[in-house]
């Protein structure tokens, strides 16, 4: 019997192949680019016909606020796994504060990590947009919400794989900020001309 290897995700720097991790990153942008244009594509097609979107600014942002839960639900569940897998490990009940955390529980705290800061991005993105869209137009919140669940899901199943498995899963969460921003951006420079 061959002797058993250790997850991907604790492989030494010299074990990597940078190239294929790379192919991984780039594979995984593209396919959640793709997804992110298709489903925010449909979104806007299909979702008025589904949700009423509003058009009033404290309308919107309350939209925001509502599409924002989701995303921070993710977060709950984040932290509860962390905190569970502490309450039930003699090395982690310790806490972050006495030292860092066992295998056991590492992806989970890189996991909570993660989402945090997909979290933080991912809300101001919906706040800063639905205060600058109206109609249909937010539908591209309902639809990030959905890329940021699955993206979520995929990242942490595919952690243990190491950057390859994770690649997909974080690409597909972020891809609706990294299209959102500058589109962001670009809106506020047009209301700004008038």
């Amino acid at each position: 019997m061959a002797p058993e290897r250790k997850p991907h995700f604790l492989d030494s720097p010299d074990q990597i192949d940078m190239g294929r991790a790379e192919k991984s990153i780039r594979t995984g942008g593209t396919v959640s680019l793709l997804i992110v244009l298709g489903a925010g594509s449909l979104g806007y097609w299909l979702l008025p016909g589904v949700i009423r979107f509003p058009e009033a600014l404290a309308e919107r942002l309350a939209f925001a606020a509502q599409v924002s839960s989701i995303i921070l639900f993710c977060l709950l569940v984040a932290v509860g796994m962390v905190s569970t897998g502490r309450r039930f490990s003699a090395e982690d009940i310790g806490g972050a504060a006495a030292g860092p955390p066992s295998e056991r529980l590492a992806i989970k705290s890189a996991f909570l990590q993660n989402t945090l800061e997909q979290a933080v991005l991912a809300v101001g993105f919906y706040l800063a947009f639905a205060a600058l869209v109206s109609g249909p137009w937010l539908s591209v919140l309902p639809v990030s919400a959905a890329c940021f669940v699955v993206g979520r899901v995929l990242f942490y199943r595919g952690y243990v794989r190491g950057v390859e498995g994770r690649a997909f899963g974080m690409t597909l969460t972020m891809m609706p900020v990294i299209l959102g921003y500058p589109a962001v951006f670009v809106l506020m420079i047009l209301n700004a001309l008038g």
